[in-house]
């Protein structure tokens, strides 16, 4: 069967600044500095396009005292793509970073696990540390998005449509998902924060934020298996993605990067 090829983009709205002690559970005895990207992602296929993650708002930025760089949802625009016209969004898991600007693309169908909006919205936000990572605002206008049957729900792996999936492999969060996309160089994986950086999955170290660690290390054995090849895997926050690939000739800004093209080494 020949699967449509899709074109798949990074887009960085944010940043911050950290150390690498700040990343890995149990700390990091260099502890140098280590900042993180922030992301939303594209696929651009024949006849359908995804977009992967709305990113946080600028109100968030400032809260958590985050550098914003632009609007995610607005800056899709770079690519040809009007909010308006987005008709999927999946969201690879609930936190602030990646499910913020949720209104903003008003006529999308969004795609979920069962298991985050269950975490989400269950007992455990009682506590501030699991419900620090959430915005309150965010759960509850996704709560508001359910009843208007705008989320499709899901059960671990499932397919979109021919050339991409989802699969949940829990670990940072239980409904943490990653997204598989056929394109032009084979299978590439949108990691999204099942790992943060390339670190986290090629030598095992789990991520710091983290509701279960088995999973999140059965994760990284799983990103391999469903990627073409180890560099078919895109982590969620490291800046060596902006460095690795070839940026997008079109924008106006240095922001967005081409993942369907093969990574320098």
């Amino acid at each position: 069967m020949n699967l449509p090829k899709y074109e798949v983009f990074a887009l960085r709205y944010g940043t911050r600044d950290a150390r690498s002690s700040s990343h890995f559970l149990g700390g990091d005895p260099h502890d140098v500095p280590m900042p993180m990207d922030y992301f939303v992602w594209a696929a651009i296929g024949p006849d359908k396009t995804f977009i992967i993650d709305t990113g946080f708002t600028q109100e968030d930025a400032t809260a958590r005292k985050r550098t914003f760089l632009c609007c995610p949802i607005e800056a899709l625009a770079e690519l040809g793509i009007k909010a308006a016209a987005v008709t999927d969004v999946i969201l690879t898991h609930l936190h602030y970073d990646h499910a913020g600007n949720f209104g903003k693309p008003p006529n999308a169908t969004f795609h979920l696990q069962d298991k985050e909006m269950e975490y989400a919205t269950g007992r455990y936000m009682a506590y501030k540390k699991t419900a620090h990572s959430y915005d309150v605002d965010d759960v509850a206008g996704l709560i508001g998005l359910n009843f208007a049957g705008k989320i499709q729900f899901y059960d671990g792996e499932a397919q979109l449509a021919p050339g991409i999936s989802l699969h949940r492999l829990g670990g940072h969060t239980p409904g943490m998902q990653c997204v598989r996309v056929n394109t032009a160089r084979g299978m590439v994986v949108l990691a999204s924060d099942t790992s943060h950086f390339y670190e986290n999955f090629v030598n095992y170290r789990p991520y710091v934020t983290v509701v279960n660690q088995p999973e999140m290390l059965e994760g990284y054995r799983t990103l391999r298996r469903l990627a073409d090849s180890i560099d078919h895997i895109v982590p969620g926050h490291d800046p060596l993605v902006m460095k690795k690939y070839p940026a997008y000739e079109k924008a106006s800004k240095d922001l967005i990067v081409r993942l369907d093209a093969t990574p320098k080494n």
